[in-house]
């Protein structure tokens, strides 16, 4: 594949994935183009080129009308949901398989989840005992492209001290991911948690341990809790 091809490809799968993450899996309402820019650290202008360009195409991917924002078009979602479960089968394969650091997986999946055949992609999550979920606790899309909803919330929306379990660890930044993991914070766990209100912390133990971890707000904004059920 041409060098140019190439990064096109990668650039408009990642203006996909994003939408969908977003938007949600249900892509209900639409994603304002300045939250857009924000999560992708690019320039407003060049997000209204590139969904100018991906609503003008032959097969539409994206609906977008300017200062209404966006979400994907039928073809668009299939395409970001195909993206996604190469991203989480290799993170997956890469941790399991091969042995590789979590806090590594996701930036060696990022290069090579635009660019794996539907061939390799069998073959990996037959390897794999086809899994429903990634090291991080993400849910994989169906080969139908279809995707578990997701019924968590953000360890920062806890309003009350209480007991939970942990969903999933986002893997967008590597160093969060590690100090995650050294606490012993991983998706299944048991996690109780304490609200610091003056120092907009949160102090975790995680299963039986007694020992105490306090998180700053962007790493606990990182990890995603369902309430323990009784």
């Amino acid at each position: 594949m041409p060098g140019r091809q190439r990064a096109n490809t990668e650039s408009v799968d990642n203006y996909l994935k994003a939408i969908l993450a977003l938007g949600g899996a249900e892509q209900v309402g639409r994603v304002p183009s300045k939250l857009l820019a924000d999560h992708l650290e690019v320039a407003p202008a060049s997000v209204t080129n590139m969904l100018q360009k991906l609503a003008g195409a032959a097969a539409p991917l994206v609906e977008y009308e300017r200062h209404r924002g966006v979400r994907l078009s039928a073809s668009g979602k299939r395409r970001a949901l195909e993206v996604v479960r190469h991203h989480r089968l290799i993170e997956t394969f890469l941790y399991e398989i091969l042995d590789y650091p979590l806090d590594e997986v996701h930036e060696e999946a990022e290069r090579l989840e635009h660019f794996i055949s539907e061939r390799f992609e069998e073959r990996i999550a037959a390897k794999l005992g086809h899994p429903t979920t990634d090291p991080h606790g993400h849910a994989i899309p169906t080969l139908e492209g279809e995707m578990a909803a997701q019924g968590s919330m953000r360890l920062t929306d806890v309003v009350q001290d209480g007991t939970f379990t942990i969903e999933s660890v986002s893997d967008r930044d590597s160093g969060n991911v590690r100090l995650i993991e050294a606490c012993g914070m991983t998706p299944g766990a048991r996690l109780r948690v304490r609200k610091n209100l003056a120092e907009q912390t949160y102090s975790v133990s995680v299963g039986r341990s007694l020992q105490e971890f306090d998180l700053s707000r962007d790493v606990a904004g990182d990890v995603r809790i369902l309430p323990e059920t009784k």
